[in-house]
């Protein structure tokens, strides 16, 4: 009778340890999983440099666009030229089957573009190269017009930090990296209001703002980095 007793005690006391160890398990389980997962759902987005839900990423507007460059014609081959703008900048422009001509205001032909010659150029820009949609070459009071102007251009300069001022109106709607990249005839005429009032860079891009003016964005100089341009394509202001 004792040894049943003794039998029953220890198994309702093995059943006992064995149910609390069970019990620890599934606590120390659930503990130690906690910080796990959490490390887990949070490492795609670190490892892949990846903005976290909520943040907000910046538009980089990289890749070609329209814009285009003036300057003075260095070299000519079969495929295009090189030029040198009045801020010293070293341009590539590459001619294709649909490049036309223009001589000040009537048509002409490749044969016109001569080593020496100011041109205008208008087309896709990638960096300082530009595939030509249109060269215009300009009269000699044209370029002259714009070699006075650039001087209100700061040239680019390898290690200078990028002047900072701002003169004319910046349109109330301008924030960066808004409004829409544009391309075709609008482009094209603010590309030449900017380069008309500051020569000496590259256009890489011409952006719409919500309000219908235009950021038209120069590279290669110091200053001025935004050319803005009203609905009239009139230049009303540049920071």
């Amino acid at each position: 009778m004792f040894s049943r007793r003794l039998t029953r005690s220890l198994a309702i006391g093995a059943a006992a340890m064995a149910i609390a160890g069970g019990a620890y398990g599934i606590v120390n389980a659930t503990a130690s999983s906690g910080p796990s997962t959490t490390t887990e759902a949070a490492s795609p987005s670190a490892s892949l440099g990846q903005p976290l839900s909520g943040s907000r990423e910046s538009n980089a507007r990289s890749g070609p666009a329209a814009g285009g460059s003036t300057g003075t014609v260095d070299s000519v081959s079969r495929s295009g030229f090189t030029m040198s703008t009045a801020a010293g900048q070293k341009v590539t422009i590459n001619a294709v089957s649909s490049t036309t001509y223009r001589n000040g205001t009537g048509p002409s032909s490749a044969s016109a573009i001569r080593t020496g010659e100011t041109v205008l150029v208008l087309g896709t820009t990638n960096g300082k190269n530009i595939t030509a949609s249109q060269v215009i070459v300009q009269s000699r009071a044209d370029g002259g017009a714009a070699s006075s102007s650039a001087a209100a251009v700061v040239p680019f300069q390898r290690g200078a930090r990028s002047t900072s001022k701002q003169v004319g109106q910046i349109p109330a709607a301008y924030s960066p990296a808004s409004g829409t990249i544009v391309s075709g005839t609008e482009a094209n005429k603010a590309t030449k209001a900017a380069l008309a009032a500051y020569p000496g860079g590259v256009i890489d891009r011409v952006v719409k703002l919500s309000n219908g003016e235009y950021e038209v964005h120069n590279i290669g100089v110091n200053w001025p980095h935004h050319i803005f341009v009203n609905h009239s394509f009139k230049v009303v202001g540049a920071n």
